[in-house]
C-alpha cells in the first residue's frame, strides 16, 4: 500500500528508513556487549570490592530507569551543556544536510543515541556476567586447576569465561531483537531519521 501523507510506498519508505535503526542498534549492542562483558568479569574477579558495589548499583539504575528519560538527561548535558568540550550535538541523524544543501554524514551523532539505546542491556549484562562467571568460579573444575598451579588469570581466561559467556551470548542475542523495536523512543528524542 502506500503512505497516505507522502503518498510513496510503505516499503519504499521502511527500506529507506531501516538501514539507520539496524546502525543504531548494532552499535548500542556492541557498547553492551563490550563494556557490559568487561565490567561483569572485572566485578565478580573482585567480588564484594567497591567496584563490584558500585556495578551493581549502577546495573540497578540503568534497568530502573527509561530509556527516554536517559537519553533526554545524556542529550541535554553532552549535547548541549558540555557541548564546547565534547563537540557533540544534542540532536541529529547520521546524515546532515549542511547550509549548500550537501548531505555529509556525521558519525558523532551516533554516540549519544548509541550509548542510551545500550544502557538497559549493559546493566543486565554486567549482572548476567558477574553471576555467570561467580557459579562458573565454584565449580570443581575450577578447583581442580586451582589446584594444579594454574594462574588465577589463565583459569578465569582459558576455563571459567567459555562457561560463563553462554547465558550472556544467550541473552544478547534476545536484546538485539528489543532495541530494534525499543529504537523508536529513541529516534524521537535524538530526531534520529530511523524507523521512529
Amino acid at each position: 500500500r502506500r503512505s497516505y501523507i507522502t503518498k510513496r510506498k510503505v516499503m519504499d519508505i521502511i527500506s529507506d528508513a531501516f538501514p539507520e535503526t539496524a546502525l543504531l542498534a548494532t552499535s548500542s549492542i556492541f557498547f553492551a556487549a563490550f563494556w557490559g562483558i568487561l565490567a561483569g568479569i572485572f566485578a565478580a574477579v573482585n567480588k564484594n570490592h567497591w567496584f563490584d558495589k558500585t556495578s551493581s548499583i549502577l546495573a540497578v539504575l540503568g534497568m530502573a530507569l527509561p530509556s527516554f528519560f536517559i537519553g533526554l538527561i545524556l542529550s541535554w548535558f553532552f549535547g548541549y551543556v558540555l557541548r564546547d568540550y565534547t563537540g557533540l550535538n544534542h540532536v541529529g541523524s547520521l546524515y546532515v544536510t549542511d547550509d549548500f544543501g550537501d548531505e555529509h554524514m556525521e558519525l558523532k551523532n551516533l554516540i549519544l543515541p548509541s550509548i542510551t539505546l545500550g544502557l538497559r542491556p549493559l546493566s543486565i549484562i554486567v549482572q548476567l556476567m558477574r553471576n555467570s562467571l561467580l557459579e562458573e568460579l565454584s565449580a570443581d573444575y575450577i578447583r581442580t586447576a586451582k589446584a594444579k598451579g594454574l594462574k588465577k588469570y589463565t583459569v578465569i581466561i582459558k576455563h571459567a569465561l567459555k562457561n560463563a559467556l553462554n547465558p550472556v551470548i544467550t541473552a544478547i542475542s534476545g536484546w538485539f531483537a528489543g532495541l530494534m523495536a525499543g529504537a523508536v523512543f529513541i529516534e524521537v528524542v535524538f530526531n534520529w531519521k530511523g524507523i521512529g
